[in-house]
Order: structure tokens, then sequence, then C-alpha cells
């Protein structure tokens, strides 16, 4: 974050209706950073962020090792698997291309929602205090991703390690709470919390 155009009190701030402001003396934690308005400075929230963060995780982890659906679903895999498997290899990737396109097509509206909805969750789930060294380590994440695709073959994605849409949590857009990982582990883990074989 720029400091150089942030008001230096919080009182100027609040008069000028800003979210930031930088008096450069050290918080009562030693961090030299913009402070909240309406709050301590960035710093400390990211601390704090990410104490709770993995806290919150392994809370999570546990609830979806006890979640009863959850386990419904992979005992039902576990006993059909050769089934499921043999049903997903049925629909070629030409079928699936061609559904998806023509659903597209006679759907519009729903995509053009649902591609704006994405939008706004990353966006949201984006802080304003992210530095340019944060912004560089995700784009990392996802060239990443795209390399390890091309290298081995297998299509490998980012995943939110705390999903940004979740009944329970949400987590933030930032590199601390991606990972690559392969696509087929990535959509077993859906939008949950759990243990996932960790790439980076």
């Amino acid at each position: 974050m720029d400091t150089t155009n942030l008001p230096k009190t919080r009182k100027e701030a609040q008069d000028k209706g800003a979210k930031y402001y930088f008096t450069g003396e050290p918080c009562k934690h030693g961090h030299i950073a913009p402070r909240k308005t309406k709050g301590v400075c960035v710093e400390c929230l990211k601390v704090e962020w990410e104490k709770a963060n993995t806290t919150r995780a392994e809370y999570f982890r546990e609830y979806n090792k006890s979640n009863a659906g959850q386990q419904a679903k992979r005992k039902y895999y576990e006993a059909n698997k050769d089934a499921v498997i043999a049903r997903a290899q049925a629909r070629t990737d030409e079928d699936k291309r061609r559904y998806k396109k023509t659903h597209k097509v006679n759907n519009p509206d729903m995509y053009k929602e649902m591609t704006s909805l994405r939008r706004r969750r990353f966006r949201d789930a984006t802080p304003k205090w992210l530095t340019a060294t944060h912004k560089m380590e995700i784009r990392l994440k996802y060239r990443l991703a795209i390399e390890l695709s091309r290298i081995t073959g297998e299509r490998h994605a980012v995943d939110h390690i705390i999903p940004l849409v979740n009944d329970f949590v949400c987590g933030l857009h930032v590199p601390w709470n991606l990972q690559v990982l392969t696509q087929k582990d990535n959509l077993a883990k859906y939008n949950h919390l759990v243990d996932t074989p960790q790439i980076t």
C-alpha cells in the first residue's frame, strides 16, 4: 500500500472519509504500517487473521471428518468405485464439450450471472492491503498450475485452502490461502475444508 498520500492521523482520516491513515510511528506491537481508521494496523490484522485462520482450519477439518453427508458420499464411492469411474469415462470429452456449449448457448444469462458472481467473490475476498509481492505470489501459483499441467499431462488447479464462499467460513484470496492441487483432488475437495495433498 502506498503510504505517501494517506492521512497522517486518525482524525484527519475520519474527516476525509479515508479507510486508512499512516503515522510513521510503530504500533504497540512494533509494526510500522498503515492503520485502519476504525481499527488497528494492517500488520496486526494480518497476524490475527493468520492465527485465527489456523484455529478455524483445524476446527473445520475435524468437522468435515465427522460430517455424515461427506462420509456417505465417500462410502458410496468406495463401494461402487468401478461403476462410478465407468460412467464418468463413458462421457467422453467431446460429449462434455458439446453439452456445455449447447447449455451455454441456451442459457447465456445464467452464465453471465455466474461469471459476474465469481468475479465479485474474488474481488470481495482480495484485501486492499495486499502488496505487489503478494500479488506476484498469487500469479506464480496460477503459473505453477499451468506448468504442472503441461509437464505432467494431468490438469492442475489453484485451490483456496479456506474456501472463498462456505456456509461456515469465508477465506481470503491471498497467497497463504492458495495451494496447487491436481484437478481430481480439487474437485474431490469441492468447497470444503479438508486435508489435501499440498503441492505448494
